[in-house]
């Protein structure tokens, strides 16, 4: 499994789960909208989730249905296609 940001981090990216994650598997830059998380590299540690000032971070499976679509946004940010895919 993997966590997912959704629409409440568009233009807050507060960049607490940045700091706490223990893998670096969060990034943005300062001309993205929001975070993404890198859901290969993501350890489900949810670490990320009590610091989000928005409460913008879920687990893959448990994302709000208005905000699904940031499953492949997080996951295309990193050239992952749909997380969970395993294509080997």
């Amino acid at each position: 499994m993997t966590y997912v940001i959704t629409q409440p981090c568009e233009g807050v990216k507060d960049g607490a789960c940045i700091d706490v994650c223990p893998v670096d598997c969060i990034e943005g830059t300062p001309d993205t909208p929001m975070l993404y998380i890198d859901p290969e590299v993501c350890v489900d540690c949810a670490a990320c989730t009590s610091v989000c000032p928005v409460d913008a971070i879920y687990p893959d499976d448990e994302v709000p249905e208005e905000w699904e679509r940031y499953t492949k946004i997080n996951a295309d940010y990193f050239g992952r296609g749909e997380a969970g895919d395993d294509d080997e």
